[in-house]
């Protein structure tokens, strides 16, 4: 039996979404072309692969068929990437722009060869969690936590990176010619946060944890408005990973926090039923990136991460 991979790929990416609209839509066809498509697959096949009423579900012959759809799809990218030298694209979202995830991306898919990467802007988690659940995107990589309702159930997630972050403050704050500090010395200041503190959940449970009291959040105009807001309000700190680029450091102090030192937590996200074919290329990657920099190194005694990144570790 000859299995045409069009086929196998409007059954696959069906069963992804298990709705027809947004499969065709993914697919950019019409719904009437996409079931023609299952209906000529299920012909070849002779099984039923979804049940149509009261909702698209999979059958139990269709659930059988998916992991092997998969293994077709991928060989059938490989096949082509050996012909053309031409990799397929993965689509990556990333979320907390101001610290510039991509910079981390990029440091750890050097070795991904002819593996295109398609970096997409989210929102936020919840935005990007719902683009995974959907399937408009393959992966997602930023700050992950735990959401409300089940909002993430059906996705998993790979901690790659802990980043230490510094305190930005002016350089006419009260503290800006220290050397180091503590978080607890942060608690006379105004933490400002470059956006809804309900949408930022690692700089609320920092001010939670160490009691920072003072607390000011705004909409998110960009770095260059969290710039020139510390610059010119000498009573506000933020918090910013070390390694991450400020566009324009005159006027500012970046000075490390320690004992403890609070880390930020990097994961790469994606729906458990969706696995990429080059997802596993890329997880080697992070990890062997990860270890040449050491960017999973954590010491309780040294370190903070917020209760809802310890789980994190033990998966990594």
């Amino acid at each position: 039996m000859d299995l045409d991979l069009a086929l196998v790929r409007a059954f696959a990416v069906t069963a992804e979404t298990l709705h027809f609209g947004r499969a065709a839509e993914h697919l950019n066809t019409s719904q009437q072309a996409l079931s023609k498509r299952i209906a000529r697959l299920e012909t070849v096949l002779a099984v039923r692969l979804f049940e149509r009423e009261g909702g698209t579900r999979l059958t139990e012959a269709g659930e059988r068929f998916l992991p092997a759809a998969r293994e077709a799809l991928a060989a059938g990218e490989r096949a082509v990437t050996a012909v053309t030298g031409t990799g397929p694209a993965v689509r990556i979202d990333t979320w907390g722009h101001l610290y510039a995830p991509m910079r981390t991306v990029a440091q750890a898919v050097q070795a991904l060869g002819t593996v295109r990467l398609e970096p997409g802007p989210g929102r936020d988690w919840p935005s990007v969690a719902a683009a995974l659940l959907r399937g408009d995107t393959d992966l997602g990589f930023g700050r992950v936590h735990p959401l409300p309702g089940g909002r993430d159930a059906g996705l998993t997630q790979r901690l790659v990176r802990l980043e230490p972050v510094d305190a930005v403050v002016s350089t006419s704050h009260p503290l800006a010619r220290a050397h180091e500090l503590r978080p607890a010395d942060l608690r006379d200041s105004t933490l400002w946060c470059p956006a809804e503190l309900t949408r930022l959940d690692f700089l609320r449970r920092f001010a939670t944890q160490f009691q920072i009291t003072r607390r000011q959040d705004g909409p998110n105009l960009g770095l260059d408005h969290l710039v020139q807001h510390i610059r010119a309000d000498t009573s506000c700190f933020t918090l910013f990973p070390a390694d991450a680029p400020l566009s324009d450091h005159s006027g500012l102090r970046s000075i490390p926090l320690v004992e403890p030192t609070p880390l930020y937590a990097w994961s790469l996200a994606w729906r458990e039923s969706h696995r990429h074919p080059f997802l596993d290329t890329l997880l080697r990657c992070f990890t062997e990136t990860g270890r040449t920099r050491r960017w999973l190194d954590y010491t309780p005694e040294r370190d903070w991460l917020p209760d809802t990144d310890h789980a994190k570790l033990t998966v990594s």
